[in-house]
């Protein structure tokens, strides 16, 4: 019996899903670098299978302007809290290109 070049893995939802999980430390870290940026976050949740479409559940509307480190960790907890069962993450807009600065996954199912 030949076993597989690569073990099998867990499916991979975006570019910080390669790397080992992060800490709270290091998700505090990205939400400060985001906010050092001028970018506006946002936390989205959606179910397992749906993981790779492009349309997350917008929790609440973004943080606009917001300073704090702490607010936006207490809003992807309180999501979290709210949708047992479903992956949540943290978008950052940014205003100057409207578009997406950064997105990643902070909690899976």
């Amino acid at each position: 019996m030949s076993q597989a070049a690569y073990p099998a893995t867990q499916p991979r939802t975006e570019t910080f899903s390669y790397l080992p999980p992060m800490t709270p430390e290091r998700i505090a870290q990205q939400i400060a670098y985001c906010i050092a940026r001028g970018w506006n976050p946002a936390v989205e949740y959606t179910e397992p299978e749906k993981a790779f479409s492009n349309f997350w559940y917008l929790w609440k509307l973004p943080l606009f302007g917001t300073q704090s480190v702490e607010e936006v960790l207490t809003e992807i907890e309180a999501c979290r809290r709210a949708n047992p069962g479903m992956h949540v993450r943290l978008i950052a807009y940014d205003n100057y290109a409207q578009s997406q600065g950064m997105a990643f996954v902070v909690h899976r199912a």
